[in-house]
């Protein structure tokens, strides 16, 4: 499981850490690369190889036409690419979705259970006060975990 939140500079080649904590849960699925692709929100979202094909099976399946699922293929699998870690737990983050996290300096590994997703920090940071300081939102949030059993 990928959980925690490990702040990691990106430098001027565009490469970035992975945190060591992720490394060692990847290792111990025998795992050496992640699968990096853009979000629904504006950050990066990585995953694990066989988690990634997983998810590919799982949309695979679902109607071809709909509207919600080619929009999923063109925003998640489109954009898609294989990293290897090297043997320094790098990633080189391909420019594009650098750009489109927004992606300079500063960066952000969150786990996320299964998969991890790459932030800049300040936005990150903006995003969770934005949430937190917002009664309503968090209202809402609350109300549709325990509709879930949470």
């Amino acid at each position: 499981m990928f959980r925690g939140q490990y702040e990691h500079a990106i430098d001027g080649k565009g490469r970035t850490s992975v945190p060591s904590r992720f490394r060692e849960v990847l290792a111990s699925r025998e795992e050496s690369k992640l699968v990096l692709t853009s979000g629904l929100d504006p950050c990066l979202v990585a995953y694990p190889m066989r988690e990634w094909e997983a998810f590919e099976e799982r949309l695979a399946a679902l109607p071809r036409f709909d509207p919600s699922v080619a929009m999923i293929r063109r925003i998640y699998v489109s954009g898609a690419v294989e990293l290897e870690i090297d043997k320094l737990g790098r990633v080189l983050v391909p420019a594009a979705l650098r750009g489109y996290a927004g992606l300079e300096r500063d960066a952000l590994w969150a786990g996320m259970g299964t998969h991890l997703e790459l932030w800049s920090k300040p936005r990150f940071d903006e995003l969770r006060s934005v949430v937190l300081e917002d009664a309503d939102a968090r209202e809402q949030m609350a109300r549709r975990l325990a509709e879930l059993g949470l």
